[in-house]
């Protein structure tokens, strides 16, 4: 303010001190309420000077700080963009590797199915080939056994025999035990002739004689069984044979011929259930 009043001092109207001395008081007054308000509005464009300038320094920060946010505002929205776009992207990749994964899972599938079909295909006809290979041995086994000799073990005689020199004896011995003796001795006779060196040969003879028997051909009964032990001396069944020679002998009322077969069954199978059955028949001829 002062230098306001300083830069008035020259101007007309100002307050000089030596005119302030002549000057009267009330144009004094006047003088001085006049220079105040110049000086007050000297002061106030001052004021107001200042002001604006500090106001125009602070619209220039205000400005700069809010180009400053602006810019990052929009490398934020920048970055956020790219950031997006590039999420997006990766999203777009995972869905495609997804979708291909989905693809080849489906893939897998189907051929896991054609594989499951094929093995089960397999599977079928393996099943079937091995039910004809086994078929077919069996076929082959039964035809080999219908062809093949055979073991036999009969009253501790073991020997080889066909499966039809088998299924002959059988059939006769059945024959036989059915009490059809005209039929049997027959068969046993026809066995005989067709198998002469055959292991069952003996006991063919044997049962030939209790067929004879049963038919009271005790002649011929007994010739056959005199065959048979001749043939067969430590055969199981030679005592019983004597035994049955013995009966025929009775039945022929031969006593004595009888008398001495059941004599020699005791000397020759002592041991033997035929030997004591003798013994008994023996005291009952007495």
């Amino acid at each position: 303010m002062s230098s306001v009043l300083r830069l008035d001092a020259g101007r007309p109207g100002s307050l000089d001190s030596s005119k302030a001395a002549v000057a009267t008081p009330p144009e004094a007054s006047r003088r001085a309420l006049a220079a105040v308000r110049r000086a007050c509005v000297a002061a106030a464009v001052l004021a107001c000077a200042t002001s604006a300038h500090a106001g125009l320094f602070d619209d220039d920060e205000a400005r700069r700080a809010i180009i400053d946010l602006r810019t990052r505002i929009s490398q934020l929205e920048d970055g956020s963009k790219a950031q997006s776009a590039q999420t997006a992207q990766q999203l777009q990749q995972l869905q495609n590797a997804l979708l291909d994964l989905t693809n080849q899972n489906e893939q897998l599938r189907q051929q896991l199915a054609q594989l499951r079909g094929t093995n089960e295909q397999l599977a079928k006809e393996l099943a079937d080939v091995q039910r004809q290979q086994k078929n077919i041995a069996q076929g082959v086994d039964d035809r080999l056994k219908r062809v093949e000799p055979q073991q036999v073990n009969l009253d501790g005689k073991v020997f080889m025999a066909d499966p039809e020199e088998i299924a002959s004896y059988e059939a006769a011995t059945a024959t036989l035990r059915s009490g059809d003796f005209d039929k049997a001795q027959v068969a046993l006779s026809g066995f005989l002739r067709r198998y002469p060196a055959s292991g069952y040969a003996d006991l063919a003879r044997y049962w030939t004689g209790n067929a004879q028997y049963g038919n009271r051909d005790f002649k011929g009964a007994i010739a056959t069984f005199k065959t048979f032990i001749a043939a067969a001396p430590d055969h199981a069944r030679a005592p019983e044979a004597q035994l049955a020679i013995a009966n025929c002998q009775i039945e022929l009322r031969d006593i004595k011929a009888a008398k001495a077969t059941l004599g020699d069954l005791m000397k020759t199978y002592p041991k033997s259930e035929a030997a004591v059955a003798a013994r008994e028949r023996l005291s009952s001829l007495k």
